[in-house]
């Protein structure tokens, strides 16, 4: 076990040997190599066994566990929660879910998400509730969690206070805009009744408009419509006097000149 000095939170580093019985113990020849480099810090030798190992065992603790060591001392560590996770899931005793959920804790304090870390933390102390590195941890976690809210809480208030001014800037739009609306109206209302020759202009602008020709449907007054069929019916007439000097003189008849 080490001291992460940057952070102030401790990390294990203990490897878990192997689990189950000797004959399946024998079989994973890959594992005790894949210790000895991470003992040597030999961590991206290590970190290929135990890859190796964990294939060919997919059910077993060790490797996972083992693995996100190795991919954390890279300095790694957002990778390396997907191995403690995956030997959270295949751990069979309370001090394998205690380490894997310590060092996940680590991971999630390197992120900075002091929430996730404090959850961790807390399940690691439930399957090992007398370790002091863990309880420190925790104790840890929780300061940052205080010290650094989560932001989408921080945004969501600011959105909620940046509506509700909002609100208020447009509500006193609208009384403005009412008020001077009111006011105008008022100001109309007070000018007309001064006005004596009012009555009189209304009378003209009416009478004026009985006078202007009623516009047809299509929006054509009804002299122009007239107008129209007259040259509609000039036309035609014309064509059919063309036709029938053509039929008496036996010959067509050119209406347009050659160019």
């Amino acid at each position: 076990m080490e001291n992460c000095s940057k952070y102030g939170f401790t990390f294990f580093t203990f490897l878990f040997i192997g689990l189950g019985t000797a004959m399946a113990q024998q079989k994973d020849k890959t594992l005790p190599k894949a210790n000895e480099e991470y003992d040597q810090n030999k961590y991206a030798e290590a970190e290929a066994d135990y890859r190796i190992s964990n294939s060919k065992f997919p059910n077993r603790s060790v490797a996972p566990y083992n693995l996100g060591n190795a991919i954390y001392k890279q300095n790694q560590a957002s990778e390396a929660k997907y191995a403690y996770a995956k030997a959270l899931k295949n751990a069979r005793s309370r001090v394998q879910k205690h380490k894997a959920y310590h060092n996940l804790g680590n991971v999630f304090m390197k992120e900075k998400n002091y929430s996730e870390a404090v959850e961790a933390y807390k399940n690691a102390l439930r399957n090992g509730p007398s370790d002091e590195e863990t309880r420190y941890n925790f104790a840890l976690a929780k300061k940052m969690l205080k010290e650094n809210p989560p932001k989408d809480n921080k945004d969501k208030n600011d959105k909620n206070k940046d509506k509700n001014k909002d609100k208020d800037k447009d509500k006193n739009n609208k009384d403005n805009k009412d008020q001077n609306k009111d006011n105008k109206d008022k100001n109309d209302k007070n000018k007309d009744k001064n006005d004596p020759n009012k009555d009189k202009k209304d009378g003209k602008d009416k009478q004026d408009q009985n006078q202007q020709p009623k516009p047809q449907p299509g929006g054509i007054s009804k002299d122009r419509l007239e107008n129209l069929l007259d040259a509609v019916n000039n036309e035609e007439k014309k064509i059919q006097d063309k036709v029938k000097a053509r039929k008496e003189k036996g010959r067509p008849v050119q209406t347009d000149k050659d160019w």
